[in-house]
């Protein structure tokens, strides 16, 4: 199946999504029929819609959306990981079958260690017994604890999502190179190709700029363990969505047909069970 590993939906409320600014190409709706379209033109089949909300409720709101859309082929929401209630409401969302992970938004936690708290940890270890995934979503200053989640739970399926947001915009490759290349030691790590754009010139970016930073993802990661995502609609900020599109489907270019094939699907598919 070909898939966009990360894309979002929501309908637009100022106070639960503060961090949209006033004035934003995100300031609207952004809904399955919007983006369908899109995927079509794109060659794809599918999505992976991915949780902008940190509330359970926004998890089911997602599952709803997914029977209504059949692009929709599956869902990473968020639960409380620290929780003392974290099983119960796995409980309750993994019996849906398009409920394929889970995800916290730790780039926007203050201490760089976050996930190497107890009760975040002992959440982790809930995940495989449900069979689902879990999306590291980080800045490079949080990579080492990042490494450092994934060498602890060597069984637990994880992927990192936009190559943990470099500094693409100033091409500073260290020390991110060296972390993402340890980081891509554990087997267990996936990694996406995703929101490179919003951390590039917003106005003014150009393909070269990101060369250096995937021609360090694809070496490191290899093509078995690296998955397009468009991260639409925030990539709106600097991109449409066929720009991002063809970004990485120009990059991608040099690979085989069967290594195209996994990018832009086959390995989401899997990792995902993806239905």
């Amino acid at each position: 199946m070909k898939l966009d590993s990360h894309q979002h939906f929501w309908s637009y409320d100022a106070r639960q999504y503060p961090w949209i600014a006033p004035g934003s190409p995100l300031q609207r709706d952004w809904l399955p029929p919007d983006l369908a379209p899109l995927l079509s033109a794109a060659g794809l089949e599918g999505c992976i819609a991915v949780q902008a909300r940190q509330t359970i409720d926004e998890s089911h709101w997602l599952l709803e959306l997914a029977e209504h859309h059949s692009i929709i082929k599956g869902v990473v929401g968020w639960v409380d990981l620290r929780s003392p209630d974290v099983e119960r409401d796995l409980a309750a969302l993994a019996p849906h079958p398009k409920f394929c992970g889970v995800r916290h938004v730790v780039q926007d936690e203050p201490d760089v260690n976050f996930m190497l708290g107890e009760e975040f940890q002992r959440g982790i270890g809930k995940l495989r017994a449900f069979k689902l995934t879990y999306d590291i979503l980080v800045y490079p200053r949080q990579l080492p604890a990042a490494i450092t989640l994934a060498k602890r739970f060597p069984e637990q399926p994880f992927v990192l999502d936009h190559i943990a947001k470099p500094p693409i915009m100033d091409g500073t490759l260290s020390p991110w190179r060296e972390q993402i290349r340890e980081l891509a030691k554990a087997p267990n790590v996936l990694c996406k190709v995703s929101g490179m754009v919003t951390e590039a010139d917003l106005a003014a970016w150009k393909p070269a700029d990101f060369k250096p930073f995937l021609d360090v993802v694809f070496e490191a990661f290899g093509e078995d363990r690296v998955m397009y995502g468009s991260d639409w609609p925030v990539c709106l900020r600097a991109a449409s969505y066929a720009q991002v599109h063809t970004l990485v489907d120009d990059y991608t270019r040099q690979m085989g047909a069967t290594a195209r094939e996994q990018f832009f699907g086959g390995n989401a598919t899997k990792f995902y069970h993806a239905k």
